[in-house]
């Protein structure tokens, strides 16, 4: 960082985090990375589903779908290396209980240019025909996350920002022309003009120690079973839409696919409300059972696929799922882009997916040009 001083600290060394850093340096600001857990991308950018969104899965959030299709490409390009599309991405519809209907479907990825092409027979005689109104190939992909790990080290390396792992920003508070104290868990205090809280759950773990308000949040306690495929569904990635939700998808650090289901994945929620103390959801997942639901998973998803039956659970990947209250209906996910009311210095960010990190460019050019 050529010996100067940081004037951003950055709560949080995720891929946001890790990102955030990166553009920030790209305007002339020097920012520090700081990370509590012992790694870069050690929690929701790695133990997530591995996938790259195409809008897809968001029919019913036409801003999402549309954010998601914009930043796919790009998203596909910038990190290429990390990048796996060697398999088929099939989408299909239910035929009850759906929330979408095939046709439904069908226009709504043409208005937001989503290729989208009806499955060939070999695919689509794979499903129940009772329970599935229609099948399709889709453009799709997923990431390794080690390789994009050692791509975001490489390019703070290269940048010269620092990073302290295993340290917590613990407070932010107004100090003297200006600028904003920053007490760092390892007793280090900094002055900096701009603090940005990156860090996915544990958002309300900073305003708490902070005095600052409660950001609305969901948790949830959420289970990828990582299983291997029967050959009878080698190479392909199978998503079923909407409501009768269930999909897996490459896991390529692993080597294994993952599985979820929108009834099974999340085993409980939690919720932390203005008004309400802010608690440690990382503290509060470390003391929780975890108990596989992958028999429900694949038990209820193969009525749909019937050889998804003989899939093998060979691990599962545990992690605080978290997400904004107010998407619940649309299941949209916008971007968390919030300037704290009380401390404006302080700037919350929180990404429901990985590839709206590009959505993050727009919003802090905004408010960097009305920086003081």
């Amino acid at each position: 960082m050529n010996g100067r001083e940081p004037d951003v600290v950055i709560a949080g060394g995720g891929f946001f985090g890790c990102s955030i850093a990166q553009m920030l340096c790209r305007r002339g600001l020097t920012p520090l990375v700081v990370e509590a857990g012992p790694e870069l991308l050690g929690r929701a950018s790695r133990v997530n589903q591995a996938r790259v969104h195409g809008g897809y899965h968001y029919p019913r959030s036409l801003m999402t779908a549309y954010r998601s299709r914009h930043n796919y490409e790009r998203f596909r390009e910038t990190y290429r290396e990390a990048i796996v599309d060697t398999f088929t991405k099939v989408y299909a519809v239910g035929r009850l209980f759906s929330k979408v209907s095939a046709g439904q479907f069908e226009l709504f990825m043409k208005r937001i240019g989503a290729p989208l092409k009806p499955a060939p027979d070999k695919i689509s005689r794979l499903f129940n025909p009772v329970l599935t109104e229609a099948s399709w190939i889709a453009e799709e992909c997923a990431f390794d996350c080690s390789i994009l790990r050692q791509r975001c080290q490489r390019d703070l390396e290269t940048a010269g920002v620092p990073v302290k792992l295993e340290t917590r920003v613990v407070s932010a508070r107004p100090g003297a022309d200006g600028l904003t104290e920053v007490c760092l868990g390892d007793g280090s205090e900094l002055r900096v003009k701009l603090v940005i809280n990156a860090t996915y759950s544990g958002l309300n773990v900073l305003t708490s120690g902070s005095g600052l308000p409660t950001i609305p949040l969901k948790h949830e306690l959420a289970e990828m079973a990582l299983v291997e495929l029967p050959p009878a569904l080698d190479g392909l990635s199978v998503t079923m839409m909407c409501g009768p939700f269930f999909s897996f998808m490459p896991y390529p650090s692993r080597g294994l696919t993952t599985l979820s289901h929108v009834r099974y994945t999340p085993h409980l929620q939690w919720f932390e409300k203005p008004g309400e103390a802010a608690t440690d959801p990382y503290r509060r997942f470390e003391q929780l059972s975890k108990h596989s639901h992958f028999e429900y998973m694949v038990g209820d998803a193969s009525r749909y696929l019937p050889a998804l039956r003989d899939a093998v659970h060979r691990d599962s990947l545990w992690e605080v799922k978290t997400l904004l209250p107010q998407t619940e209906v649309d299941d949209g996910r916008p971007i968390l882009f919030r300037r704290d009311p009380e401390l404006p210095a302080v700037i919350h960010v929180m990404g429901g997916k990985i590839d709206n990190i590009f959505d993050v460019e727009d919003e802090l050019d905004s408010v960097l040009s009305r920086a003081p």
